[in-house]
């Protein structure tokens, strides 16, 4: 439907573009172009650009693409409507970009549907790169992922875990449902939930606003993707998307606002008692959390026509779920994958076991955050993990802030710009046997001894990005993965479902890679020693 629409508008405005391109004899429309060498990339249709976009979805539009990297090479132009794509497969260009050039390749693309859709709203991931950037990424760098704020956040981690352990318990007893990524899932949502808005809310209440938020990003990944073609026309011909969106959105404020005003509150009491130790209210000391990511957000100040503010309800709601959207679906895929390919090499499964043995110090048979620090081959097995199975295949897209030169082309200002994450974590130029899962290779002697996962010396995988924009959450991101896999493998012994094969190789695109064939395995529970 949305294809027989944008082709009706190509062809009214399709005289309109043949009009000005004879009357400016071809050379404004095109003339800039041709003086630039731009990346090459396959032909396009006037007003509509690439029909990739039009008539792909999902994994075929990753495959499309590395079709044409093949045939077009590591630079490749794509076009969304008028505006023009350059994604980049190589590795060493990646680094020549994002680090290299970093603060020429800082900025974020605009896009014309942002205003119109009401979506403008600033966040981290979504900032030009500039002041309010560096205070949004800087707070939440000192205030969250900061070793000494995370640990905070462990009780919170604690109460995670025991839901997710006996979760998956009652799952291998027939009592539970769902798949293991959606227990995954809830488990991930349930941990951010309560480092957001500090507190350890009900079961009812977390899916509640885990289906708020997920109604909203399918929303906004599956019918507002229309708008970035001719958004001043597509917003009147598809209003009723836009009225759903808003809608969306204040369900959603609604359900942060009560969880925000009571961190307010809270601050309120604090600072009315002159002292940051003061006690929550007792109703809510049990499940009250010391610190949270909304405590920094009342905090913040922003300078504003000369002044400073603090920063509007929307705005608070913006950077909640942004925080909300971050970290759930990329953590529950990279866990899915991780434990996929515990199952699948069961000797790895073994070799760490025995490792997570050795480092325990609870009599509880638990592993503490601090044992997790004494595990390399854990560390190794999240990384062989990330690079293998990154949950993004791509990262946010870039913009330079002017017109630069790539790998022999021009990438005008402006210009969206992506990367390839999977392809370069699989580069067989950089990585031995890059399809087996071999966490081997991270240790002494392997051929991933001493990379450096965010990119800086040099590009060999980047999960997480790289230079300027590379997420601010990547040490939150490490370690969850490693608390959690180790804990998982500590309490269970992790085994192919009776008859089903671990498939590790089929992928499909939801908002990550997930597995084609989600994971099923029989979990057999392992004795605690005392």
């Amino acid at each position: 439907m949305e294809l027989t629409w944008l082709l009706l508008l190509a062809t009214l405005l399709l005289s309109t573009t043949l009009l000005v391109f004879l009357f400016h004899g071809g050379s404004s429309a095109t003339g800039g172009e041709k003086r630039r060498r731009l990346p090459p990339g396959p032909a396009t249709v006037p007003v509509l650009g690439n029909l990739l976009w039009a008539t792909n979805s999902g994994m075929d539009i990753m495959r499309a693409v590395r079709r044409l990297h093949a045939r077009h090479g590591p630079m490749l132009g794509l076009r969304m409507g008028s505006r023009l794509e350059v994604i980049v497969a190589d590795r060493r260009l990646a680094h020549a970009a994002l680090v290299e050039s970093g603060a020429a390749m800082a900025d974020r693309p605009e896009f014309a549907s942002r205003a119109l859709l009401g979506l403008d709203t600033a966040t981290i991931s979504n900032s030009s790169y500039g002041p309010l950037w560096r205070l949004f990424r800087r707070n939440f760098v000192a205030e969250v992922a900061h070793p000494a704020r995370l640990r905070q956040f462990a009780p919170a981690r604690a109460a995670v875990l025991e839901e997710l352990t006996d979760k998956l318990r009652r799952r291998q007893e027939g009592a539970g449902a769902g798949t293991i990524l959606e227990t995954f899932q809830y488990a991930m949502f349930f941990l951010l939930v309560a480092m957001c808005f500090g507190e350890l809310l009900d079961e009812r209440a977390v899916r509640d606003i885990a289906a708020a938020q997920r109604d909203l990003l399918l929303h906004s990944s599956k019918k507002l993707r229309v708008f970035a073609f001719l958004p001043a026309i597509t917003t009147r011909l598809f209003a009723g998307r836009m009225k759903a969106m808003i809608a969306m959105r204040q369900r959603l404020k609604g359900m942060f606002m009560p969880l925000i005003d009571a961190r307010r509150a809270r601050k309120n009491l604090v600072d009315d008692h002159g002292d940051a130790t003061a006690p929550p209210p007792p109703a809510a000391s049990a499940t009250t959390l010391p610190h949270s990511y909304v405590d920094t957000l009342l905090n913040l100040r922003i300078n504003d026509n000369g002044g400073e503010r603090a920063l509007t309800d929307d705005e608070m709601v913006a950077l909640c779920s942004e925080f909300l959207n971050g970290g759930t679906d990329t953590t529950s895929t990279a866990l899915e994958w991780i434990m996929a390919e515990l199952v699948k090499n069961p000797t790895i499964q073994d070799k760490l076991h025995g490792e997570i043995k050795g480092a325990i110090t609870s009599n509880s048979g638990k592993v503490s955050e601090e044992d997790v620090q004494k595990m390399p081959y854990l560390k190794a097995v999240v990384m062989e993990g990330l690079r293998r199975h990154p949950p993004g295949h791509f990262v946010l897209p870039h913009a330079p802030a002017e017109d630069m030169e790539l790998g022999g082309y021009t990438i005008p200002k402006g210009t969206l710009v992506n990367f390839t994450v999977a392809d370069m974590g699989m580069d067989g130029a950089a990585w031995d046997r890059p399809r087996e899962f071999l966490p081997e290779r991270f240790m002494a002697g392997g051929d991933g001894e001493g990379v450096d996962i965010t990119g800086t010396r040099e590009i060999r995988m980047m999960p997480f990005g790289a230079g300027r924009r590379i997420c601010p959450g990547l040490g939150v991101a490490t370690l969850h993965l490693e608390y959690f896999v180790a804990n998982m493998v500590a309490a269970f012994e992790w085994r192919a479902a009776e008859g089903e094969a671990v498939d590790v190789d089929g992928e499909k695109l939801e908002f990550t890679v997930v597995m084609e064939k989600p994971l099923r395995a029989r979990l057999l529970p392992r004795a605690v020693t005392v």
